[in-house]
């Protein structure tokens, strides 16, 4: 069963917009669509929305570990490029890898978690990086996938199309 079929239409309508968006190049678009909707919406309505994206990311992540022809890796890097220690890495980063692994590893709870703290205390700006981190890991992932064959939900399919 699809999770996301039981989100409301309007969370997945802003997601594939914003992915739409960032897919196209649009990548300051992308975030004002998902800060709108946040605003517009309210804080519960932003963590179901980023929570699916990360959802999204976790089980394309799952499928490419167990259906892929190699293993998944999360790294982690500087503006210089060099990778670094998640605990080292710019506190939004922090809070998406941090969101990703507590999906991968079926602790939605602590994905909310992450979620709800950066919502409640990081700086718009910090938010945003988040949001795009979510986005870009969705597209990675889709198009991974798509290369080899694994499933992808269709509304991602349907955004990046």
């Amino acid at each position: 069963m699809d999770p996301n079929s039981e989100q409301p239409p309007s969370i997945v309508d802003a997601a594939s917009r914003a992915l739409a968006s960032m897919h196209a190049g649009q990548d300051t678009g992308a975030v004002e669509r998902m800060t709108a909707f946040a605003r517009d919406r309210g804080r519960d309505e932003a963590t179901e929305l980023m929570l699916m994206l990360f959802r999204e990311c976790s089980a394309m992540v799952a499928a490419l570990g167990s259906g892929g022809t190699a293993p998944v890796k999360m790294q982690v890097y500087d503006d210089d490029g060099h990778e670094v220690p998640i605990d080292e890495a710019d506190p939004p980063v922090r809070t998406a890898v941090r969101t990703l692994l507590a999906e991968v590893h079926g602790d939605t709870a602590a994905a909310k978690d992450h979620i709800e703290i950066a919502l409640a205390n990081a700086a718009p700006a910090e938010m945003a990086m988040v949001m795009m981190q979510a986005l870009r890991w969705t597209i990675k992932l889709a198009a991974e996938c798509s290369s080899r064959d694994l499933p992808v939900a269709p509304w991602i399919l349907t955004a990046l199309n």
